[in-house]
């Protein structure tokens, strides 16, 4: 079969489409076809050295993604082949085919598109425990999302206008304003500086926000600091482009709460996964959450989608299709 390796730690020029082994259907796995593969700053990240550094070089990247069942290994009973499943991290997704745990994989209503299932696995998820577990969303609660025409940030602002929340969304470019907008973005601000704080503040009334989602690296926490009202909520989330540096607990200022949020604490058993994902198909069978693909590449051209992720000039979801 074809899959996309790294050969060393690097650029996306490390990247390969290569022939590789058939996968084998082990006890307690799924073989699957895959139909569609997501793409993640966390692919970014293992590719740069930031994980998976005890997995041996040649590896297949890639963790989400959805497709069809081809065969049950021994002492599998949720699945049946020809099921049409999706999966979340599970290491070696960019390829043809895939053994996958049972534990991993979720089935997916006919309803839904594998490209559109395999768009919310992991971002969805992640959108969901921010605005659910992390920090409920409350009627009137007002958020900053960060990187708001990024997949996890479109995601993320329908979620919170879905509990009834308000959302100021933060961008890069002015060509990005009308997606974060069409999402349910009462306001958008436009920024590359970390300079934001005082626009926040103007569209508050001086308050500041109940909760900042902020996955865009140092250059932006100080304004994240800055726009948080008294006892506002710091959700900090994204390792690929760094953390803020070393805290003193005693200089966060106005009572924030502040924590690193990370998705496999919102599904940290195959139930929860399950039910989790469940409502995320649910939002989108009733039409309450859109998925937006900025990007669909053959699976050959994946350094092509970590290039223009990287980039930083894409929006919603990019998937790769074998």
């Amino acid at each position: 079969m074809k899959a996309v390796v790294m050969n060393e730690i690097g650029g996306p020029d490390t990247m390969k489409y290569v022939d590789q082994p058939e996968p084998l259907v082990t006890p307690g796995h799924v073989l699957v076809d895959i139909a569609a593969a997501g793409v993640n700053f966390m692919d970014i990240g293992v590719r740069q050295g930031m994980a998976w550094n005890d997995m041996p070089n040649p590896k297949i990247l890639g963790v989400e993604g959805a497709g069809r069942v081809l065969a049950i290994g021994e002492g599998v009973n949720d699945f049946t082949v020809g099921d049409r499943v999706a999966w979340v991290y599970a290491p070696g997704s960019y390829a043809e085919r895939h053994s996958i745990p049972a534990t991993s994989l979720v089935k997916v209503p006919d309803a839904i598109d594998d490209r559109t299932a395999a768009s919310v696995m992991m971002q969805g998820l992640t959108a969901s425990h921010f605005a659910t577990d992390f920090y409920s969303v409350q009627p009137g609660d007002i958020a900053l999302v960060h990187a708001a025409a990024g997949g996890v940030g479109l995601l993320l602002t329908q979620i919170i206008r879905m509990r009834g929340g308000r959302v100021i969304g933060r961008v890069s470019s002015e060509d990005k304003i009308a997606v974060a907008k069409h999402a349910g973005a009462e306001h958008v601000i436009v920024d590359i500086k970390g300079q934001f704080a005082d626009q926040v503040l103007r569209l508050t009334g001086g308050e500041g926000v109940n909760v900042v989602y902020d996955g865009s690296g140092p250059t932006t926490f100080n304004g994240s600091l800055a726009a948080i009202r008294r006892s506002g909520t710091f959700c900090w989330y994204g390792p690929v482009l760094g953390g803020p540096g070393p805290l003193d607990i005693m200089s966060l200022p106005k009572s924030i709460k502040i924590g690193y949020a990370t998705f496999f604490d919102h599904i940290h058993t195959a139930e929860l996964f399950r039910a989790r994902t469940h409502q995320l198909f649910r939002w989108i069978e009733e039409g309450s959450l859109k998925v937006s693909i900025g990007g669909i590449y053959p699976l050959a051209d994946a350094a092509r989608a970590h290039a223009d992720m990287a980039s930083r000039g894409t929006t919603g979801k990019l998937i790769l299709t074998p």
